[in-house]
């Protein structure tokens, strides 16, 4: 069976094309009442430059023919000699040859920077998958938002994954942006789906995680590190094992407070330690109890480093409505929703958020 789509006719933005039309109006306005000839003919070549520039090829050729149009009708009516029709249309003509060419470069340029960008998410997509939606006593949602809607490719990572300690989960922020924060993000992704597995206890983890980085040729000392928070979840889901490398802390989420759970001390972020400096307890181990229908909302600094107006600080304890949701996709949606109020829309970082609820053994 062979499906026909019909072809839908794209709409015409409508500032471009009001701007276009009312130079046209303009052209015909100046030959009719200015005091000299020819008054009009800048403005009639400016209309088809200025829809070609901003509108499709079809609506610029559309301006182009109205040009010609016009400036052969008016010539006509106020009864110029063929020789002035014929300049004044060439004018026209060459401006908007120009204006056409000039409209084709950006169409091509335009397509090349989408498929290079459209490369670049399908390969974030690909070291950063989306978790799953149910893990052991905990129930799963994500989301990443770019800072950029052109720049689909950033720093920013999360993973979840059931191991035999517990559901552990990680959510981290590379330095920098690009292609070499995508391959250390895959670095520490592959790191810690393997790691995970065996390591004893998060900090643990983390020391392996830092190893990676070494050893994948990720790091330069100082000059690039990742801020990132590893929890490990018990599997009766009513603790919560916290090891914090330098990121923000995360937040508890429950009916009556949205609180923050601050590390006992502070340690370095992955890939900033210091040759000969001993793993053991480099990084200590935090642990919380995760009351029955709490979540756990793990952000990165796009979140509490996105400002308003007047230049403060997003503080999810104070803006962000406790309670127990549903879903721990309402709560990013929820978090997101009031992140982008804060901001007026404008936000400054890419902003990854992570939520784990626990939930009923069999339920959603």
């Amino acid at each position: 069976m062979t499906i026909r789509h019909r072809t839908k006719i794209p709409a015409i933005p409508a500032f471009p094309a009001v701007a276009a039309a009312l130079l046209l109006a303009g052209g015909v306005a100046a030959d009719l009442a200015g005091p000299q000839p020819y008054m009009g003919l800048p403005l009639f070549s400016a209309a088809p430059l200025v829809a070609c520039a901003l509108l499709s090829f079809r609506a610029g050729l559309l301006f182009v023919v109205l040009a010609c149009l016009t400036s052969v009708l008016l010539d006509l009516y106020l009864g110029r000699p063929v020789a002035a029709l014929l300049v004044d249309l060439a004018d026209v003509l060459t401006t908007s040859f120009l204006a056409l060419a000039v409209n084709r470069i950006l169409a091509r340029q335009g397509r090349r920077l989408a498929q290079a960008r459209d490369v670049a998410e399908i390969a974030q997509r690909a070291v950063l998958p989306d978790p799953p939606r149910r893990a052991g006593p905990v129930a799963v949602a994500a989301r990443y938002v770019a800072a950029d809607t052109e720049a689909r490719i950033g720093g920013d990572l999360y993973a979840v994954q059931s191991t035999p300690f517990g559901v552990r989960a990680i959510i981290g922020d590379v330095r920098g942006k690009g292609l070499g924060a995508v391959s250390t993000v895959s670095v520490l992704i592959g790191a810690f789906r393997v790691e995970a597995e065996s390591a004893a206890s998060p900090a643990d983890l983390a020391d392996r995680l830092d190893a990676a980085l070494a050893r994948g040729g990720t790091t330069d000392g100082w000059e690039d590190f990742t801020t990132a928070v590893l929890v490990q979840i018990s599997p009766d889901g009513r603790t919560a094992h916290v090891c914090n490398r330098g990121h923000p802390p995360p937040y508890l989420v429950h009916e009556r407070a949205v609180r923050a759970l601050e590390p006992s001390s502070h340690a370095v972020p992955l890939g900033m330690r210091l040759p000969g400096t001993a793993a053991d307890g480099a990084a200590p181990t935090d642990v919380f109890p995760l009351p029955e229908g709490a979540s756990l909302l793990l952000v990165t600094d796009g979140v509490t480093e996105a400002r308003d107006a007047r230049g403060v600080f997003y503080d999810p304890c104070r803006r962000l409505p406790p309670g127990v949701y549903a879903h721990p996709r309402r709560l990013v949606d929820a978090l997101v929703r009031d992140v982008s109020c804060w901001t007026g829309g404008r936000n400054q970082d890419d902003m990854a958020v992570l939520a784990l609820k626990r939930v009923r053994a069999g339920g959603g």
